[in-house]
């Protein structure tokens, strides 16, 4: 039985209508002013190559309001701009992160900016993924660790059917220059190695985290800051296809990881049951995610999936974004903010 995480306030930050905007994605970062800008994908219509952007959103007040939406990265791709990371940095600047997309399975690319006014002006777009290609980058994915080592997890999806292997890409200077891990990280199915990301633990040590289709979420170790990966092993995390992601909680460093718990569902490869992003569900390790505990319910609603999580820890708290998409209504996904206390994670 799991615990049910206790909420101090949520909202639909983007309620949208059947015909009209989507909304996912979603990525916070803390202002030197203490203000928070959350940043999405803005997408005109219901499909994946249908033109988006990226906007913004500014709260002064930790999350409870948030003012009006604005630009905050053009589209710049030929289909569109997705899948917003942002950053601060330990220079003082902003980081921010979007995937370009040129081509439905050929060219998508990850670029970089940085902003030393709080957002109001960006330097030029640096290509974080400079290799030719379609790499597949989630919201929220940019890391910087203890070193100051900047972290870009990406899929490297091969045609014709889209196979994902997991690699990372790293910048010591900033993102400025992006250099790619040695080797890269597969699993036997179609999708391979898809969505991954990295978290530090409190031993400096990286932790990857990848989406499979064997019904868990997989996970890889480098040792030496991104540069080399361990194989592939599952978890005891029961999930299906869908994002999960991960932080490490700022007292303990232990590890939160948010992710659609589907234990209770049998699982059968490739079953449209089994991978449903519902419900949404959290569990913390102590030990570098090797095993994982603390479980609990974040939302529960079996008509409702949960998709692209994003974890920021403001004070206190812990702030949530995901978007949300009742089964079977025709309306397309809307963002949801949801806070919570951070201490509850472990109690």
């Amino acid at each position: 039985m799991h615990s049910t995480v206790p909420t101090l306030r949520e909202m639909i930050l983007t309620p949208t209508k059947a015909d009209s905007w989507s909304y996912d994605g979603g990525s916070v970062a803390e202002l030197p002013d203490g203000r928070l800008l959350l940043g999405l994908t803005s997408c005109y219509g219901h499909s994946i190559d249908s033109p988006a952007d990226i906007r913004g959103y500014i709260s002064a007040d930790g999350g409870s309001t948030w003012g009006p939406p604005f630009l905050l990265q053009a589209n710049v791709g030929l289909l569109n701009v997705t899948s917003v990371s942002l950053l601060a940095v330990r220079s003082g600047e902003l980081l921010m992160g979007f995937l370009v997309r040129h081509h439905a399975s050929k060219d998508c690319r990850l670029y970089v900016r940085l902003s030393a006014d709080a957002g109001h002006s960006w330097t030029e777009p640096v290509c974080a993924t400079p290799e030719e290609g379609y790499y597949s980058v989630n919201n929220g994915r940019l890391v910087q660790t203890k070193s100051g080592r900047l972290l870009a997890p990406a899929a490297k999806c091969l045609e014709p059917n889209n196979h994902s292997l997991a690699e990372c890409f790293y910048s010591d200077d900033v993102g400025r220059t992006w250099i790619h891990s040695n080797g890269l990280l597969d699993l036997p199915g179609p999708l391979g190695a898809s969505q991954p990301g990295v978290v530090e633990c409190a031993d400096g040590s990286l932790l990857m985290y990848v989406c499979s289709e064997k019904g868990r979420i997989y996970t890889s170790r480098s040792l030496d800051g991104g540069e080399l990966w361990s194989d592939l092993e599952p978890t005891d995390l029961v999930a299906p296809t869908s994002a999960c992601t991960a932080a490490a909680l700022p007292a303990s460093g232990d590890i939160l990881m948010l992710y659609n718990d589907r234990s209770a569902v049998p699982f059968i490869e490739y079953s449209g049951l089994f991978e449903r992003c519902t419900p949404l569900s959290a569990a913390v390790s102590h030990d570098c995610g090797r095993t994982w505990e603390h479980r609990s319910l974040v939302e529960n609603n079996d008509e409702i999936e949960y998709c692209y999580p994003n974890i920021a820890f403001i004070g206190t708290t812990t702030l949530l974004t995901y978007s949300v998409h009742r089964l079977g209504w025709p309306g397309a996904p809307c963002l949801k903010v949801r806070t919570v206390p951070t201490v509850a994670w472990t109690a």
